[in-house]
């Protein structure tokens, strides 16, 4: 059982709940909440990102990718599992996750049919996301193309999607602000494993942003991606006309970005960066619930 929980990385479990709780949170300030709705959100958000890590243990195992990489071993690699074994773990929690899916889009849109559709696609969309970032010969997280599924699938449908499953009735184009900001902050952690990586995903010829624009140009794009999202919120919160004092607190977390930046550009060493990505992920987690919950004052 040890053994599977470490393949589950749960470090990377704060992560991919930050956009359901800041689009939760949004939705509680404006008056709507379903206890039920969040609960289910939550669950399946866990079990997509499950599945999304044992599938990239499975494919990346392999493909041989992780045979010399830095940070936390992977269990296929390392041969404590069969990819067998794996591949069964990745059937058990696809099956979770679409029935979490399912029950949650009946709750939410049992009135709904538009919509109901529209989410059982993107849940579909989101088993697929999870499983071909790197299983099979066209993975897209091998053709560079990870940035921007982890900025759709972390960000604008999490942060919109969880919004729109307790209010569904007056379409609101702000909630993408906020959405955006957290896919750029989900993007970076990405970017950063990346950065630690590119030896590693050199020699087995998996492409990523940092392969293509080199170390340093990846420092200025991960600057990009830590800082942005405190403009565009600050942007949501003057279109929302929300001007509490209060509402301002998610800059208290500028300190630790430009901490995190300090670092990055500090050093050469690509293997000093893993102890950055918990940094990263917890600064994602943080920045959505201090802001949801200074929404709600």
């Amino acid at each position: 059982m040890k053994k599977w929980i470490h393949a589950a990385r749960l470090r990377t479990l704060p992560l991919s709940v930050s956009g359901i709780i800041l689009g939760s949170l949004i939705a509680l300030s404006e008056g709507y909440w379903n206890w039920w709705i969040f609960i289910l959100a939550f669950l399946t958000t866990l079990f997509f990102q499950i599945l999304s890590n044992y599938a990239n243990d499975y494919g990346d195992g392999i493909k041989g990718t992780d045979t010399h990489r830095v940070g936390e071993k992977r269990i296929v690699a390392a041969g404590e599992v069969t990819p067998g074994q794996m591949k069964t773990a990745i059937v058990i929690f696809s099956a979770l996750s679409a029935v979490t899916a399912l029950i949650l889009i009946y709750v939410a849109f049992k009135e709904n049919f538009i919509y109901a559709a529209l989410f059982i696609f993107l849940a579909f969309a989101c088993v697929w996301a999870a499983i071909k970032y790197t299983v099979g010969r066209n993975a897209y997280g091998y053709a560079g193309l990870g940035d921007l599924f982890v900025f759709l699938f972390f960000g604008i449908i999490s942060v919109w999607g969880s919004y729109t499953l307790y209010e569904h009735g007056e379409f609101n184009s702000l909630i993408f602000l906020p959405a955006v900001a957290v896919g750029l902050l989900s993007t970076a952690v990405l970017n950063l494993n990346n950065m630690r990586d590119m030896d590693s995903d050199s020699r087995s010829g998996k492409q990523t942003i940092p392969l293509k624009i080199g170390f340093q140009k990846a420092k200025v794009y991960q600057s990009f991606l830590l800082l942005l999202p405190f403009v565009l919120v600050m942007i949501y919160l003057y279109l929302s006309e929300k001007s509490n004092l209060f509402h301002f607190l998610y800059l208290i977390l500028l300190i630790p970005a430009f901490l995190i930046l300090k670092t990055l550009f500090s050093t050469e060493d690509q293997r000093q960066l893993d102890k950055e990505l918990k940094k990263v992920a917890l600064l994602t987690l943080a920045f959505s619930l201090i802001l949801g919950i200074s929404l709600n004052f």
